[in-house]
């Protein structure tokens, strides 16, 4: 395996798209991967939401890690639903009637047990993104690598594809070339986080079949965000 260790972002769930990333990381542990998963909240509760019932942004960051929680039940629950025991949800914000208070060491002891560690509640803090708190937990947890799993995107875009049928996508993109561009699919803070500590990321699809496994297999697929590689087109 290239990578040994991953820590794996996800968006939140709906029930299709949650069968698949379920069965992608079944797939992956069943062949060694270590494994930590951190959950968005989106599907529950958007920053858009809180602008629209006038909810301040420390406040509004809350209840989105509240909704991160939410997702980290409903992943452990599918995940053990098809045979995964051996995991556990840790979260940021103290709930120990179900789940268990993140500590560092503890998470690190559980990885090198095999176990499935997800993340729930961020790092606990408001005014920060879930793509920063991917960051600091992958760095924390001694990661090979970030993967960025996307819904209804492959990659890295010089433009939205979606407005401009003539953008290209990335197949390696360094550091200095998404902050300089400000390119929006990662927040910028999480970019920068990487770069300083020279975190490799891989950006993709989930629905694509094996993605994970073949990440960890040395297989190209998204875009992969590292710093002082080539900037290489599909």
């Amino acid at each position: 395996m290239k990578y040994k260790r991953i820590l794996l972002k996800d968006f939140g769930f709906e029930k299709n798209a949650l069968d698949k990333i379920t069965d992608e990381i079944i797939k992956a542990s069943d062949k060694g991967v270590e494994i930590a998963v951190l959950i968005g909240g989106g599907n529950i509760f958007r920053g858009r939401t809180a602008e629209d019932w006038n909810i301040e942004r420390a406040e509004a960051d809350n209840i989105g890690m509240m909704a991160t929680v939410i997702n980290s039940l409903i992943l452990r629950g599918a995940l053990v639903s098809k045979g995964a025991h051996d995991l556990r949800v840790m979260t940021a914000i103290p709930m120990d009637t179900v789940a268990e208070p993140y500590i560092r060491l503890r998470a690190l002891h559980h990885l090198d047990k095999g176990k499935i560690v997800v993340f729930g509640g961020g790092i606990g803090q408001p005014y920060v993104t879930t793509d920063y708190a991917t960051l600091q937990r992958a760095l924390e947890i001694r990661a090979d690598v970030v993967l960025m799993a996307k819904q209804g995107t492959d990659g890295v875009y010089t433009d939205n594809p979606n407005e401009n049928p003539n953008a290209k996508r990335y197949k390696t993109l360094s550091y200095d070339e998404a902050i300089s561009k400000n390119l929006k699919v990662v927040d910028q803070s999480a970019f920068i986080l990487a770069q300083d500590y020279d975190m490799p990321m891989y950006i993709f699809d989930f629905n694509q079949k094996n993605s994970i496994l073949d990440v960890c297999e040395g297989k190209n697929i998204g875009t992969y965000v590292g710093n002082n590689c080539d900037i290489e087109m599909y």
